[in-house]
């Protein structure tokens, strides 16, 4: 039985092991270690529920793509409503945890101006998606954004969501007004979200 230095083959299949494991922890995380970088102007208060103030508050990105029912879907559409972005996929425990919330909460709200849109991501094809949001009951659409270049698209140093689920709720003028980098239940939604609704 040889001691010797370990084989290119097995320090090769250590480190890719090593590499598959952190992705997997960024990738469906409970958000509490994903920060974005620079200065964010964001507050974070309780249940890890981050706001920032009205007048500081930074552009939402472009995000124009195709729905999972392969419909354009256009965020500039939808100005004018307050908008609940939440980054999902299939593949992940804590949305499913997460998924019969968002459906009760954005009925709830929908006759208040506010439209839900998911990101749904990292899910290679869209059977899975689709048949997630069926079990769930998830009637809102959602981007399918299946290497997360739309996820890419917000702008470094005030959301960059790293984790999912992420929840990003844009105000009635377009701009990044709230986050959080963990899932949520009903309660907590709807205290990400309220503040938002109510104001003029």
């Amino acid at each position: 039985m040889s001691f010797g230095r370990p084989s290119r083959r097995r320090f090769t299949l250590l480190a890719a092991t090593a590499v598959a494991g952190a992705l997997t922890l960024t990738a469906c995380g409970d958000g509490n270690t994903a920060q974005g970088g620079g200065n964010t102007n964001f507050v974070t208060g309780k249940g890890g529920i981050s706001r920032v103030a009205k007048a500081e508050r930074p552009n939402a990105p472009k995000l124009q793509g195709e729905s999972l029912d392969g419909k354009p879907l256009d965020l500039a559409d939808y100005k004018g409503k307050v908008v609940v972005l939440n980054v999902w996929g299939s593949w992940c425990g804590p949305c499913r945890l997460e998924a019969k919330y968002f459906a009760k909460v954005s009925e709830e709200t929908a006759d208040q101006g506010v439209q839900f849109i998911g990101i749904n991501t990292r899910d290679a094809q869209k059977d899975p998606a689709i048949n997630f949001e069926k079990d769930y009951g998830i009637t809102y659409p959602s981007y399918f954004d299946p290497i997360g270049k739309l996820i890419l698209r917000f702008p470094k140093g005030t959301v960059n969501p790293k984790a999912i689920p992420s929840t990003v709720v844009v105000d009635r003028e377009g701009k990044i007004a709230a986050r959080t980098l963990q899932p949520l239940d009903a309660e907590q939604l709807r205290e990400m979200i309220d503040p938002i609704i109510a104001e003029k």
